[in-house]
């Protein structure tokens, strides 16, 4: 009996993806360029199961059942080419290739067309859980040739988590690079929401002075609210754990976070297609800003920094800064699906907000409980542009804007960097300000520029340049929009 599957790839991701699917019925051939971690995966993890090796590609594709589905879970970038390369003379006309690495979306939407052109249908999709995840249900986010999905669908929804109400996390997103599109956004998102965590976590530790015994039960408190999700669960976790002298782990971890660039990509496509994407990118920078860690020593001596202690009712401070990282986690959200909007708009990919959000409910790193409230205004509102004007969520934002305005407010005072809460509400006040101060920016870039302008008193769509000193010309520039 051939296999359903080839897996291409046994890191941890590749080996409990392979696991999971035998659990799930599925017969798994897998492949590894280093034969002997296919040897060790034989008699480790997958031995007693149905799962199969194949040591070269040849064996792998003619170990398959036609149309052959092999799934590459390889680093992001040349490898998924040099593999797709050797494995195209082995392939049949209708085969199918599923990358499921962190890939960047222009790449799937390449070997989409480049493959299709061959006869060889390409899926890239965005897979999100983890090592957890893959083994035990992963969200999943394909996207690619719409004609391979109904041979793979029997296979991924299986694997992938299930919500409450047992939906899977997995469902066609949409053609090109769209499912890695909207895992790169994923993943956006999820930088904002630890970075949010983190404000949260100093404003206690050097504002409020709270022991981490009590912002290990603060945040698994707070896992009983609308925060509920696995980010504030670990969070709670890692504040809770003691090393082997009985002290808190965390403490003793250098200050400096890394990435791995989806992040960074998220921000690029938010500028590329003009949106305002600031919470996301603030994030980033934050990153950004703790690589510095020598630069920061001696900034900080230099200026003799120091964190005021927050004054006042601890249990109060501690709900108002609940209450502000709601708000902002709602902000990032609803800034991702601008994001996740416009690009559907102008590739045409056609996107589903509503199922996107469904595909984060359960088995992702960002799964929580209100996604399932994104959903909802979607589903109600399928046109609907800011997360924000949805009446639960504009409920939420409404009754927590005097606590969030305090906490931001606060922290500036004390000292307390806080770039994503700060930035969150900044684009907030922004984002509902019927006049902004753009017509005196438009009145410079005019001045100096000729870059023209248009009045209040006249329709959209017809520009004015004035000679502001008298001694330019008439002449306008041309204007254009991000």
């Amino acid at each position: 009996m051939k296999g359903d599957i080839g897996v291409i790839g046994l890191a941890v991701m590749g080996q409990n993806l392979i696991l999971n699917m035998n659990d799930k019925g599925f017969k798994v051939v897998a492949y590894n360029r280093t034969t002997s971690k296919t040897e060790d995966f034989l008699n480790g993890p997958a031995k007693n199961t149905q799962i199969t090796g194949a040591y070269s590609l040849q064996e792998l594709v003619d170990k398959l059942e036609s149309p052959r589905k092999i799934m590459l879970m390889v680093r992001a970038g040349e490898v998924v080419d040099d593999f797709i390369a050797q494995l195209l003379p082995l392939l049949d006309q209708g085969d199918i290739i599923i990358d499921g690495g962190n890939a960047n979306y222009p790449d799937s939407t390449r070997r989409t067309q480049y493959l299709k052109e061959k006869g060889i249908r390409f899926i890239g999709a965005g897979v999100s859980g983890g090592e957890e995840g893959a083994r035990h249900g992963p969200s999943i986010m394909p996207g690619g040739n719409e004609e391979a999905w109904p041979y793979v669908k029997p296979i991924l929804q299986a694997i992938s988590a299930k919500t409450p109400a047992g939906e899977p996390c997995c469902d066609w997103v949409g053609s090109d690079g769209a499912g890695h599109f909207v895992k790169m956004v994923h993943n956006g998102i999820e930088y904002g929401d630890m970075q949010l965590i983190c404000e949260a976590y100093q404003f206690m530790k050097d504002g409020l002075g709270l022991s981490y015994d009590e912002m290990h039960r603060i945040f698994s408190e707070w896992n009983n609210t609308e925060l509920d999700s696995y980010l504030i669960q670990i969070t709670a976790d890692i504040l809770g754990f003691k090393d082997e002298n009985g002290e808190p782990l965390v403490e003793k971890i250098l200050d400096t976070a890394g990435q791995k660039g989806t992040g960074k990509w998220t921000g690029i496509n938010a500028l590329d297609m003009g949106i305002p994407l600031t919470l996301i990118s603030e994030a980033v920078f934050a990153r950004c800003v703790s690589s510095f860690k020598e630069q920061r020593e001696k900034a900080g001596a230099l200026f003799g920094k120091t964190i005021t202690p927050v004054e006042g009712d601890k249990a109060q401070w501690v709900e108002a800064l609940r209450q502000a990282l709601l708000a902002s986690k709602i902000i990032s959200y609803a800034q991702g699906f601008m994001l996740i909007r416009e690009a559907s708009e102008t590739k045409n990919w056609n996107l589903n907000y509503g199922n996107t959000a469904l595909l984060w409910r359960e088995g992702c790193i960002i799964r929580s409980a209100f996604l399932g409230n994104i959903r909802d205004a979607y589903e109600a509102n399928p046109d609907l542009v800011f997360l924000g004007s949805d009446n639960y969520f504009k409920n939420i934002l409404e009754q927590c804007m005097g606590a969030w305005r305090k906490v931001v407010a606060k922290s500036i005072e004390a000292g307390i960097p806080m770039p994503c809460m700060a930035s969150a509400i900044t684009f907030l006040d922004g984002y509902t300000s019927a006049r902004l101060p753009a017509n005196l920016l438009q009145a410079q870039r005019d001045y100096f520029g000729a870059h023209t302008y248009e009045r209040t008193d006249q329709p959209r769509g017809i520009f004015f340049h004035t000679n502001w000193t008298g001694k330019g010309g008439n002449t306008a520039s041309t204007t254009y929009d991000v």
